[in-house]
């Protein structure tokens, strides 16, 4: 069987509550998507397997959380009915095949089809997306929903740059070719340079 490209569509925290639900962060625009009894995979984040190499879910239930919770997301999953269970599914991902993910307006595009593309900032190729984050409030607790999410680009050198992902620096996004263009502020790459990401100084 042939590997299948995923789509990420929550990632699993901790227990909530005493009847096996899930606390997850959510990772989708369409939380509606865990409705009608979704089958889900489960596997650990950067899964690039097949389905038979993932875990097997289905989503019975769902509710969206309010207070330091809110922006996150509970699921029912079937089978898993106690704290134990949902223990054991901690830090794995909920995926889907790329093929069943939901089209999307024109000029919308899916966070994860970013990953692995290429930034430039005019001609000047500035890294690679390791990864794209969400700022949260001071204590990591939920979203903030008008924060625009943050690529983590990591140059030839191995730093990270972190470049906020808006329509005013955006330039143009080729998914099939890999390639973000973008035009930047004088200084931000050097502002938002942080430490190697290896961690390691001679």
């Amino acid at each position: 069987m042939e590997e299948r490209s995923w789509t990420v569509l929550a990632h699993l925290l901790r227990p909530q509550g005493r009847r096996g639900e899930v606390l997850a962060e959510l990772l989708t625009d369409f939380p509606e998507r865990f409705e009608d009894s979704l089958a889900v995979s489960l596997a650990k984040p950067g899964f690039s397997g097949t389905a038979g190499e993932a875990r097997a879910a289905t989503v019975t239930g769902f509710w969206l959380p309010v207070g330091k919770n809110q922006g996150r997301v509970v699921l029912s999953l079937a089978g898993i009915d106690s704290i134990n269970l949902a223990e054991t599914l901690n830090g794995l991902d909920v995926l889907i095949p790329r093929s069943d993910r939901m089209e999307l307006e024109e000029g919308a595009e899916y966070i994860d089809d970013l990953v692995g593309c290429t930034v430039y900032d005019g001609d000047v190729e500035i890294g690679v997306v390791e990864s794209v984050d969400f700022p949260t409030t001071p204590d990591g607790g939920r979203r903030l929903d008008d924060a625009a999410p943050l690529l983590s680009v990591i140059t030839a050198n191995e730093d990270e740059v972190l470049i906020p992902y808006v329509q005013q620096f955006l330039v143009s996004l080729d998914v099939d070719a890999k390639r973000i263009e973008m035009k930047l502020p004088e200084g931000l790459i050097e502002l938002n340079l942080t430490e190697p990401k290896s961690g390691e100084q001679s």
